[in-house]
């Protein structure tokens, strides 16, 4: 069974067991956390889409940590204009472990 899930403005495709690292979210460690933007549920054999959303069904998880990504370099440049602009950015994250898929 997986979902698609809608959360900071990107789909994300889980599953039951599994850690997603989504954009920031605010919160501790071990606080529970549910997604009720669900916008696909799929059994294996039926899959049921929303328009936009699907009522009734929930994804639940907790978070398991706050942190940031790996720095990317931001790069600018002209050439034969002798402009460069180097900049570095580390985007936040949340890992959250999803533990079940609720279809009420």
């Amino acid at each position: 069974m997986y979902a698609i899930i809608a959360s900071g403005g990107k789909q994300y495709k889980v599953t039951e067991g599994e850690t997603i690292n989504l954009e920031k979210i605010p919160g501790e460690p071990g606080t529970p956390i549910s997604f009720d933007r669900v916008l696909l549920l799929s059994d294996g054999e039926n899959v049921k889409v929303g328009r936009p959303v699907l009522e009734n069904v929930k994804v639940e998880g907790h978070i398991l940590n706050q942190g940031r990504h790996k720095k990317i370099i931001v790069f600018k440049y002209k050439r034969r204009k002798g402009y460069r602009r180097k900049r570095g950015h580390r985007q936040y994250y949340t890992a959250i472990k999803i533990d079940r898929i609720n279809v009420v």
